[in-house]
């Protein structure tokens, strides 16, 4: 049996014996629960995803799959679904993301860490912006998506996990509460940060379509500006012109290509296929820096490896920070090799 490899005409079989036998019968006979994030959507009708993909394989194969042998998401049913044309409606949003509660914070400590009404314009320009940013595809964003009404109680949701709140609060995730912390210990860092994603989604500069395939490799990074702005920190370091504008300028004043933190020289490793190669780093995260003019100083030449080590959490390591880990490390090493060949 092929899981998801099913035919539109077993998915219609399977879509007249739901509505034989009616949405509690059905599920009760083969053993699912009702749809909690998608639904198939036909002939003007709703049924639950997951439950009508894993039966129709009963009409391909004589037997139905379990709702414990496959997943009902985009991976799963939704996906097998949507690939035979047929309509597939999102019924729970996404969780908030670091940069959509960034927003949305900065909205509740603008209040005096006091939650907005969905009548709110502020509340209401957020949930355009909001539904402007390129985090979540669309085809998991359900009709209530960001609307104002979904904006405004997650302001209270932030309001209302405010260590200083008294009263009894509202839902919220364990983000959220690191939002709130960082309002509170880095406020002036996270206002710039607000304030550039909102310039950025309103001017349009990180707005529209969804987050480029390169920029997978940062899925795994953090930085307290969140993933809108980290890509477009990553932008400015693979501009081409200004890192052989750093090149030509380390070169001109005598030095190497050598990674500033490890050392590490791609030429002297693989000769002339690595010559002229590093990568560049922005030393400053833009939500310190702003926008503006880079400038040469702002830049530090790295190696792979160090470059991902810097970005993979937050705070960032500069590079020097970084090689006196390295260098402490080796240290730390070199001891131990010695203790442990030392004759007793």
């Amino acid at each position: 049996m092929g899981k998801g490899v099913i035919s539109a005409g077993s998915v219609l079989k399977t879509v007249a014996e739901y509505d034989e036998l009616g949405q509690a019968e059905f599920l009760a006979r083969y053993g699912y629960r009702p749809a909690r994030s998608y639904l198939l959507v036909y002939d003007g009708r709703e049924y639950d995803s997951k439950a009508i993909a894993g039966v129709a394989h009963k009409y391909e194969y004589g037997q139905a799959l379990t709702w414990q042998e496959f997943s009902g998401g985009r991976e799963g049913a939704a996906r097998w679904l949507q690939d035979l044309g047929f309509t597939v409606k999102v019924i729970r949003n996404p969780d908030w993301a670091w940069d959509e509660l960034v927003l949305a914070c900065d909205l509740v400590v603008k209040n005096d860490w006091k939650g907005l009404d969905a009548t709110n314009l502020e509340v209401i320009e957020l949930s355009r912006l909001l539904n402007l940013a390129p985090i979540h595809s669309p085809e998991v964003r359900g009709d209530t998506f960001r609307n104002p009404n979904g904006v405004a109680r997650k302001t209270f949701d932030l309001a209302t996990h405010h260590p200083d709140y008294t009263g009894r609060p509202t839902n919220g995730g364990a983000l959220d509460l690191k939002i709130i912390d960082a309002f509170l210990t880095q406020p002036f860092q996270m206002a710039q940060s607000a304030a550039l994603l909102r310039e950025g989604l309103a001017s349009g500069d990180l707005a529209g379509g969804s987050l480029p395939d390169e920029d997978a490799e940062a899925e795994d990074f953090s930085a307290p500006e969140g993933r809108l702005l980290l890509r477009r920190h990553l932008a400015r370091e693979r501009s081409r012109k200004l890192r052989q504008r750093k090149i030509d300028s380390v070169l001109k004043n005598g030095g190497t290509l050598a990674c500033e933190a490890c050392g590490f020289d791609f030429e002297k490793q693989y000769g002339p296929r690595g010559a002229g190669y590093i990568e560049c780093h922005h030393v400053i995260p833009l939500h310190q820096a702003g926008e503006g003019t880079t400038k040469l100083s702002d830049l530090a030449l790295i190696c792979a490896n160090c470059h991902r080590v810097i970005h993979r959490t937050a705070p960032w390591p500069t590079p020097i920070e970084l090689k006196e880990l390295i260098e402490k490390n080796r240290a730390r090493a070199i001891s131990l090799e010695t203790y442990a060949n030392r004759s007793f």
